[in-house]
């Protein structure tokens, strides 16, 4: 049929059974906006700022496995957007942006809200493109959708001029699409795989580091099948919380920075490490030059521009995790492997005497505590966003996760203001599910105005706000290796929160005791709409254990140090 590239782009996303699509228009983007209007196919979510739109559907994609998508307006409109770009980049998140763009007859000419967005994504995007004939148009969205699912997911940006969205084309979506110079390898090599677990068979201490690949790869019940077929212990990044389950007595925690005793411990002794789908994150690693010094590596990964890129690799295997640990599970079935249960119990024993935990208070509420009765409250029923602070450790540190996509964070970028309009993509695609982001003082105002979007668009993200009234892990920082002084980071004057979230249409709550808080977030669950809990908390503590910078994970400052 002959349509005009606006219709394309909507009938493209109807093609691809897209759902919601999160955005904000404006002048070079209207022409979409306005088939958008004619529709029924998909629900629009109108954010209130264009970074929020990106978060948002970064949400959706990460909790819901499905390809977010967003939509902007040239300029301005398009610069908000490049944080949550990059963010989703840096946590390779399937998502698809699609921008408004000058005039073609405009563009090079600094028009009205013109700039070089394909030049400014390219850094920051799996793929990008700049629409300049209607004739690529379908073609373009088609393969915008498959890149950003396949292989090592990622962001899509499509960029589309104006003149090209009112001109007039034939629409035809195809079914498949054949890329020549884009072919993700799926399968593995099954010679190396088998000997990867020769050695691992032969192995005294083999460790399985989680990644979020693990995640992405939807491969959860495999990497668990294989940790009971071999009793080989794991640890999990912070990405790849909730593969291995809470309870599960294979799992010795978090690995890194602040990560468990046991977990850094297990990583700095194993003589045989099998990466699953991570890519040796500084944060993780420590000193590059005595993580696992001791061990040989076993490294898969879909992205083999990951294998061998930080760490030498004895074992590089590339292809799709998932399909990949299938393979290993029938491999293990055939080999006997050692005994663990010594190493198994040596670990054991280092979380019994360096136990996760913090020294709890009656007299003020220390800022773990409402993680932690959060998960004995809600446990599965909820799935938990952050933004970015000492409260985002505390959250990957304390709270059960028990399911893959539970926890939804901003890992490799780190990005302050992320955890609000995440927890509405969260919402938007997770209706059974209870949407909690825990945030700070700091973080929540990155964002605040999407507690707009939150009350017009009925998406009941209950926000709990770890207010110690500073910035407070740059301040724990200052405190340890700056002489306390605290640059910048005391936070003195802050809004009334509860009038805040009040003023958008939502409930608010300051809570100074445990039993004020379990009223507020019975309360909050209660009336289903956008809630802010202000919990005022310790001020001075700090997230323990920690590996200072240039030490190795065995290196730990732990609670109780000096």
């Amino acid at each position: 049929m002959t349509i005009t590239g606006a219709k394309m782009v909507t009938e493209s996303l109807r093609e691809e059974g897209v759902e919601v699509v999160f955005g904000y228009p404006g002048g070079a983007i209207m022409n979409v906006y306005d088939e958008i209007y004619k529709q029924n196919d998909f629900e629009h979510i109108l954010t209130r700022h264009e970074q929020a739109a990106i978060h948002a559907a970064e949400g959706y994609a990460k909790s819901t496995g499905k390809v977010g998508v967003a939509i902007v307006t040239s300029g301005p409109g398009f610069t908000n957007a490049v944080t949550g770009l990059a963010n989703a980049y840096m946590d390779s998140t399937p998502i698809v942006v699609i921008s408004g763009q000058v005039p073609t007859t405009i563009i090079g000419t600094d028009g009205f809200q013109e700039i070089d967005a394909v030049g400014i994504s390219r850094p920051c995007t799996k793929h990008n493109y700049l629409v300049n004939d209607i004739k690529d148009l379908t073609r373009i969205m088609k393969e915008a959708f498959h890149i950003a699912a396949t292989g090592r997911p990622g962001p899509v940006h499509v960029d589309i001029p104006k003149d090209i969205t009112a001109q007039l084309g034939i629409f035809d979506y195809a079914k498949e699409i054949d890329l020549p110079t884009y072919k993700p390898t799926v399968n593995f090599n099954k010679k190396q795989l088998k000997k990867a677990l020769e050695a691992i068979s032969k192995a005294k201490k083999p460790l399985l580091y989680v990644g979020g690949g693990a995640i992405i790869a939807n491969c959860s019940e495999e990497i668990r099948e294989f940790a009971k077929l071999t009793n080989i212990p794991a640890v999990e990044t912070i990405m790849a919380r909730g593969i291995m389950g809470q309870e599960n007595p294979l799992l010795f925690g978090m690995l890194g920075m602040h990560g468990e005793y046991a977990a850094n411990m297990a990583t700095h002794e194993t003589d045989l490490l099998i990466c699953l789908g991570a890519r040796f994150d500084d944060r993780v690693t420590g000193r590059l030059d005595q993580f696992a010094k001791k061990a040989k590596i076993v490294h898969i990964d879909i992205d083999p521009a990951s294998i061998g890129k930080l760490v030498d690799t004895n074992f590089p295997i590339v292809g799709d995790l998932k399909v990949t640990v299938e393979g290993m599970l029938d491999y293990a079935k055939e080999i006997k492997f050692n005994d663990y249960s010594h190493w198994v119990e040596l670990l054991q024993s280092y979380q019994d005497n360096q136990p996760l935990r913090f020294i709890d208070s009656d007299e003020v509420i220390k800022p773990q505590w409402p993680i932690k009765r959060i998960g004995e409250l809600l446990g599965d029923k909820a799935i938990i966003s952050t933004d970015v602070g000492q409260h985002q450790m505390w959250a990957a540190q304390f709270y059960p996760f028990t399911f893959p996509r539970q926890f939804i964070t901003s890992g490799g970028l780190g990005t302050m203001g992320f955890g609000l309009p995440a927890a509405m993509g969260v919402a938007r695609g997770n209706p059974d599910k209870i949407s909690i982001n825990i945030t700070g003082d700091g973080s929540i105002l990155m964002n605040i105005q999407e507690l707009m979007t939150c009350s017009a668009s009925n998406l009941p993200v209950i926000n709990i706000i770890l207010n110690n009234n500073y910035l407070g892990m740059v301040r724990q920082w200052q405190t340890m290796f700056y002489g306390n002084r605290l640059s910048e980071t005391v936070l003195e004057k802050q809004p009334d929160f509860q009038m805040l979230v009040k003023a958008f249409g939502g409930n608010g709550y300051k809570v100074r005791t445990k039993e004020e808080f379990d009223a507020a977030i019975k309360d909050a669950i209660e009336k289903k709409t956008v809630a802010m809990i202000e919990v005022v908390v310790f001020r001075d503590e700090e997230v323990l254990p920690m590996v200072p910078n240039g030490h190795g994970l065995n290196e730990m400052t732990l609670l109780g140090d000096e």
